[in-house]
């Protein structure tokens, strides 16, 4: 069988422009800055950076024009911690309960 590569270039390159991003929440990087970091033209990052807007997920401060990661990419964020610490509660529950005599 035949194993089939569903990879896709533009869509890896978007991935990697997350990755620059984050960590960069408050002064966010220029489109300059994330282009060099990455090795891509700028024109190519701005389609990018426009794709994450609008998802809600990348923003571009008005004032420095810099990107930052935006409010819909950090609640997924905190949506997934959320359910981790429930999940953890959850397990400690059960293992009270099954480990008492």
């Amino acid at each position: 069988m035949t194993k089939t590569n569903y990879t896709n270039a533009g869509q890896q390159r978007l991935l990697a422009v997350v990755r620059v991003l984050a960590g960069n929440e408050f002064d966010g990087l220029s489109l300059t800055s994330i282009a060099k970091s990455l090795n891509e033209k700028a024109p190519v990052i701005k389609r990018d950076l426009e794709n994450l807007k609008t998802a809600g997920m990348g923003e571009q401060d008005e004032r420095t024009g810099h990107w930052r990661l935006g409010p819909k990419f950090i609640q997924i964020a905190i949506a997934h911690f959320d359910h981790v610490n429930r999940t953890e509660s959850r397990m400690a529950e059960l293992k009270n309960r099954y480990s008492r005599g």
